[in-house]
């Protein structure tokens, strides 16, 4: 399954969650000992073995494949069931499950040091560097510490599917009281103007972490164990191992990205903040200070896509409102879906199999809690494709819909690969690929599948990039901060007693966010975001920020399109379909650098595809920052 958690109230956002199955192999390079660290884990044996061949590691190989793929389609089936009938039971189903998926996992990845040194098939080499690094979040071999971890990570899922806001009384709209999901609150806070009902909404919402915080250093502390016995520091080091480099290089190399983007960023944070401190006055937004993160349209202030009726922008003579014309046209669940299967079968893709559509979960049911953030899923791990998502009739869920779709049609891409090789290239791919199908989401294809009469004109651009922006350029930090906490909540650096002073402070530090009420230990707002109860790593969104723009430049180019990046739809263009397949296909069968290049023709990420994507729109930031006298930074 491909859980994507940055949507529900996330436009494209590489919101998005990508697990595949329990597995979550992810690629590294393959028979290239050098790539591998004095931080990787020698082999836990302590009983003298003979000699093996590389018959035996073959065989075990084999083996290991056809086991792991038996026991994670039994765990993708239950956890489906758990995440969409929320009970006591379906949870212990879940975590019984899951804890047998992990600890064959855990087991097959010790056993595979053994094979370490011998001389294998280039595949082989591959599939066994990727057993080894399949374990995710590792469980302690001691079995009652194994099954209280699962026990724990389903019970922290449950809570947050479970998670409700109840108002004590009336609300500024004048509805009765009652009790709001994750989707209703997203709802209120995208429309809502009113700081203190927000406030209101914010700090209900982020109640929901606090009864997680000590069975979170609880699963912290088991994950770490577990690592350990495999010869890791903790647990995020295993998490970032897994993009082919040490796990310090990885750290860095986030932050040499994040460096070529924080200008853009800054730029960004500085215009938003002087127009809500005149929308909502200096006493509420500091006009040099940090946003207070309740009136950010958004629950957790990752993106700002829903205060852009706030922005001063120059708005074009013919502009459009996507979710009017969608509710105008009385869309329903499943037609928005077919709009983004059509999509990929207008590239050449085959259409959704029948048991998408009958096993899929649009809606959220009346009957039962469910978890409702967006997900995507691959069941089996052959052709059992489905979405799991409470669908609103808006523009935002529209494109989040060509998202996730993305998703599913790269997970059927490579199903024909050997079990280990059945994921992306790296985990930042899964979610790239949705998001670059969600970039040709451009008003000139709304025209292509006569959902507006004409495109605007050039002249509403920079309108037009100012919202892109306020999704895919305020997300940056957040897409950041969330690992980096988690890092070092792994590695010890950050202690219990300062889980939420720690969250707040990188908060602070990247986004230029403060809570809008004073926070203590007794609250844990990182609890607040699926990810983090979930156990989900964060960092592949923050990568699939720059990859899309890589990918989307590159099937541009491939149609042979020469205008604005920004304009540019692949929608109808079988070469550019043609181009993609070639990269989804290959699964993680090849290093994500070879993947890469196969599309791209580049075998290193590079943010400048989205600094120029949003060159214009800089130009014009600066120049209403110094118009209007708006300090830079906080």
């Amino acid at each position: 399954m491909t859980k994507r958690n940055i949507s529900c109230a996330a436009v494209v956002v590489t919101i998005g969650m990508m697990m595949v199955g329990l597995l979550a192999a992810v690629p590294l390079w393959a028979n290239d000992a050098a790539a591998r660290t004095a931080s990787e884990p020698a082999s836990s044996s302590t009983t003298p073995l003979a000699e093996p061949t590389v018959a035996e590691a073959d065989a075990f190989i084999a083996d290991s494949e056809q086991k792991l793929f038996d026991l994670n389609v039994k765990a993708a089936r239950a956890a489906w069931v758990q995440e969409n009938f929320i009970t006591d039971d379906t949870e212990q189903m879940a975590a019984d499950a899951g804890e047998a998926a992990t600890a064959l996992t855990v087991q097959l990845a010790k056993a595979a040091h053994r094979y370490d040194h011998l001389n294998l098939s280039p595949v082989n080499a591959r599939k066994l560097l990727l057993l080894e690094l399949a374990i995710g979040f590792p469980a302690p071999a001691d079995p009652k510490e194994s099954k209280e971890l699962a026990q724990v990570e389903a019970s922290l899922d449950g809570d947050y599917g479970k998670g409700q806001w109840c108002p004590g009384g009336a609300i500024a709209s004048g509805e009765k009281p009652k009790c709001l999901d994750v989707t209703a609150v997203g709802k209120l806070m995208a429309n809502s103007r009113d700081a203190e009902e927000l406030k209101r909404a914010w700090i209900g919402w982020h109640a929901v972490g606090a009864p997680m915080r000590v069975r979170y250093a609880q699963m912290v502390d088991l994950g770490d164990k577990g690592a350990r016995e495999l010869g890791f520091h903790d647990a995020g080091a295993i998490w970032r191992r897994q993009y082919d480099m040490p796990a310090d290089e990885f750290t860095a190399e986030m932050d040499r990205l994040w460096e070529q983007l924080r200008p853009l960023y800054l730029s960004l944070h500085a215009y938003v903040r002087g127009q809500l401190a005149k929308k909502y006055g200096p006493n509420v937004v500091p006009p040099n200070g940090p946003i207070p993160a309740h009136l950010l349209g958004n629950i957790w202030s990752q993106e700002w896509n829903n205060v852009y009726p706030l922005m001063d922008s120059p708005k074009p003579p013919q502009n459009f409102d996507l979710t009017k014309i969608l509710q105008e046209r009385k869309t329903d669940v499943k037609g928005m879906v077919r709009y983004g299967e059509g999509f990929f079968t207008s590239l050449g893709f085959a259409p959704l199999p029948p048991t998408f559509w009958e096993r899929s979960l649009f809606t959220k049911p009346a009957d039962r809690d469910v978890v409702c953030h967006a997900s995507a899923w691959d069941v089996d791990f052959v052709d059992d494709l489905r979405v799991k998502m409470c669908i609103q009739i808006t523009e935002e869920d529209f494109r989040t819909i060509h998202h996730e779709l993305g998703h599913n049609f790269y997970q059927r891409a490579y199903n024909t690969q050997p079990f280990l090789f059945r994921n992306s290239a790296n985990d930042g791919f899964h979610e790239a690929v949705g998001d670059t199908i969600a970039l040709s989401v451009t008003p000139e294809y709304l025209k292509q599948i006569g959902m507006i009469d004409t495109v605007p004109p050039a002249s509403g651009d920079i309108d037009y990039l100012l919202q892109q922006a306020l999704e895919k350029v305020a997300f940056l930090p957040f897409g950041l901060l969330v690992d980096k906490w988690r890092w070092e909540v792994f590695s010890g650096a950050i202690k219990p007693e300062n889980y939420n002073k720690a969250w707040w402070d990188l908060r602070l530090k990247y986004q230029g966010i403060v809570s809008p009420v004073a926070r203590t230990e007794a609250d844990f707002d990182p609890g607040a975001k699926a990810h983090v109860p979930q156990n989900v790593p964060y960092a592949r969104y923050f990568l699939a920020r720059i990859l899309q723009y890589q990918f989307q430049r590159a099937l541009c180019k491939e149609i042979g399109y020469t205008g604005p990046l920004h304009r540019c739809s692949i929608y109808g263009n079988k070469a550019a379909g043609t181009k993609l397949n070639s990269m989804l296909a290959l699964g993680s069968s090849k290093p994500w650098p070879e993947a890469l290049a196969t599309l791209t023709g580049e075998t290193k990420m590079d943010a400048s595809a989205l600094a120029d994507y949003f060159a214009p729109l800089k130009v014009w930031l600066d120049q209403q920052n110094a118009a209007n006298h708006y300090p830079v930074g906080w």
